[in-house]
């Protein structure tokens, strides 16, 4: 059972017995009628029932309430209490609820009200007439204040804690990030930085060099650039504090020419044609397009070594891209759902609402087919100058 559920059921229990207590000794200290006491029994206990749900308004109830029974109930001869002792108890717990719930304005006003109900109420003459109440109900209310701060001050050392535990977890993120890159600086880096050193000097090393050799070789230098290039891009979002990868340099739209110039370095026969300018292009759209051309120019040449590749993309309403390679020295496999290739590239393309279809073609080979939709602020394409034509082959 939780600590609401605790307080709600100890209330009510609470009421109950007020209500017991309230409705037989009504008429020890009042005159009323047998018909009325049990409504007049209510006044005085139920309210209580409000000290967790609206406190002020059960305050407000059994305030008003005893105002009425003091002013409009005749006493019992010898009975000097304006209303219930039970009525009493329940205004001094709701007043104290008030203190610990309410803003600081009703406290004050449910603390004057109060006090001057009982001390213009009750009968006495003297100090204790006029200030015993009074003096004693702020004592109730400032003790309610100082369970509440009291209780504030502990909230907010949790909150305090959890925050703190926060900022050791994401630390602890950062310099596993920071150990990450390290490790990815140490091993990787290093070796394509041997790799691009080796294919650079290797025409120089080594005697009698060819010149489709010293083209390979080129080619093989300016591949392990680009991908040392993107593994400082890598290590700077690992190094960086708190910076998400989103926030660090990513490839645009119109840097999908370098990748079909690279294949073509790396020995691919390759087409390609584009359409439109892809300068406008939104880098979230932008990102997902130069992914799925890296892709499918990767599975081109790893799956269809030395088979022509014709790649066209067109910027109109849409931003459409059609990659197609004949077929290699053994026909294309169907993929079925495909591997983790063909789903990364759909999963970016539905990322922005588009889709990418992708599987084997007629001829043999296979085409990879994709429809990003370009965001209502995206420019539309100029006109039909901005045609490239086709790269020679």
């Amino acid at each position: 059972m939780s600590a609401r559920t605790r307080i709600d059921v100890c209330t009510v229990i609470t009421a109950i017995v007020f209500y017991s207590v309230a409705w037989p000794t009504l008429h020890v200290t009042h005159v009323v009628p047998v018909a009325v006491q049990p409504f007049i029994a209510a006044l005085a206990a139920f309210p209580i029932l409000l000290a967790r749900v609206n406190p002020a308004l059960g305050w407000a109830i059994s305030a008003g309430s005893a105002l009425v029974i003091a002013l409009a109930i005749p006493h019992q001869p010898g009975s000097d209490l304006p209303f219930q002792v039970v009525q009493i108890l329940a205004l001094i717990a709701l007043l104290f609820a008030v203190g610990l719930r309410a803003s600081m304005q009703i406290v004050a006003v449910a603390w004057f009200a109060t006090s001057l109900l009982f001390a213009t109420t009750t009968s006495g003459e003297g100090v204790s007439a006029a200030w015993g109440w009074p003096i004693g109900l702020s004592a109730v209310v400032l003790f309610a204040l100082l369970v509440r701060w009291l209780v504030s001050s502990r909230v907010q050392l949790l909150r305090q804690e959890e925050e703190n535990e926060l900022e050791r977890a994401r630390r602890a993120i950062l310099e596993e990030k920071a150990r990450i890159a390290r490790d990815l600086h140490d091993v990787v880096a290093h070796h394509m930085s041997l790799v691009v050193v080796q294919a650079q000097t290797a025409p120089y090393r080594v005697e009698d060099v060819s010149p489709a050799a010293r083209l390979e070789f080129e080619s093989i230098g300016a591949t392990a650039r680009e991908a040392l290039n993107e593994i400082r891009g890598m290590l700077g979002v690992l190094r960086s504090d708190g910076q998400l990868p989103e926030h660090a340099p990513q490839p645009k739209a119109a840097d999908v020419t370098s990748l079909f110039d690279g294949a073509r370095r790396a020995g691919v026969s390759i087409e390609w044609t584009v359409t439109g300018d892809l300068g406008t292009v939104g880098e979230t759209t932008g990102l997902a397009l130069y992914r799925i051309v890296q892709e499918s120019l990767s599975n081109a040449a790893r799956h269809a070594p030395g088979a022509p590749v014709q790649v066209r993309v067109t910027r109109d309403l849409d931003l459409s891209l059609r990659v197609l390679n004949a077929a290699g020295a053994h026909p294309a496999r169907p993929v079925g759902n495909g591997g983790h290739g063909i789903a990364g590239m759909r999963a970016r393309a539905i990322a922005v609402g588009g889709e990418v279809i992708a599987g084997p073609s007629a001829d043999g080979g296979f085409l990879v087919e994709a429809r990003l939709p370009l965001g209502p602020g995206t420019p539309e394409p100029r006109s039909a100058e901005d045609v490239l034509p086709a790269a020679p082959g």
